[in-house]
């Protein structure tokens, strides 16, 4: 059973994400986030830093969400296919009931510089339990000869990620028919050439 205080930082935290809807960081103030989230704004450092902080957490709290996401919604013991199809559905499911955190991660990904060494190593280690959720997808399919071998597993499920994502942010735009997850599966395991293998002798 959560505590008062887990629940009053997720509290919080969904306020801040609201918040991001239509808006920019730099435009949210902490007194909007209180109000929200009917706490005094005290309350708020009792559990963050700052708003950066505030902003930083929940960013990164979707990561968490992705890969529990994953582990409930994807069985261990399915197919290669079925795993990675499954786990692709719930990351587009992610981005599309979660689309003000999508923002956000999009945005706070930005603002962490490489100037900020902590931020920056926490927001890897958050991002790589995602891409390692993937790459042991992955790796099922290596071992059964439907993946590759030449490439680490975990740059090809960074590859698999950037897309859904572009899917999400940047082709919301295009026909459905083209932003079908059996299309974005086609691209990353077979890739757009379509033409005959040479023929070795000619």
């Amino acid at each position: 059973m959560a505590s008062v205080g887990s629940e009053r930082r997720k509290q919080i935290m969904r306020a801040a994400e609201s918040l991001f809807e239509n808006r920019r960081f730099h435009e949210i103030t902490l007194d909007e986030v209180a109000a929200l989230a009917h706490v005094g704004k005290g309350t708020i450092y009792r559990y963050f830093e700052d708003k950066d902080d505030l902003f930083f957490q929940t960013a990164t709290s979707g990561f968490d969400d992705l890969c529990s996401r994953i582990d409930r919604g994807v069985p261990s013991d399915s197919s290669f296919e079925a795993r990675l199809s499954g786990a692709c559905q719930q990351v587009i499911a992610f981005f599309r009931e979660r689309r003000r955190l999508f923002r956000l991660m999009d945005a706070e990904q930005g603002r962490v510089q490489p100037g900020q060494p902590k931020l920056s190593e926490l927001w890897q280690k958050k991002r790589q339990r995602m891409v390692a959720a993937i790459a042991a997808i992955l790796e099922q399919g290596r071992k059964c000869g439907h993946v590759r071998g030449d490439l680490p597993l975990e740059v090809m499920a960074t590859y698999l990620l950037g897309m859904l994502r572009t899917r999400a942010r940047d082709l919301t735009h295009v026909p459905e028919e083209h932003r079908r997850l059996e299309v974005v599966l086609d691209l990353f395991l077979n890739g757009v050439d379509r033409r005959p293998p040479s023929d070795p002798s000619s």
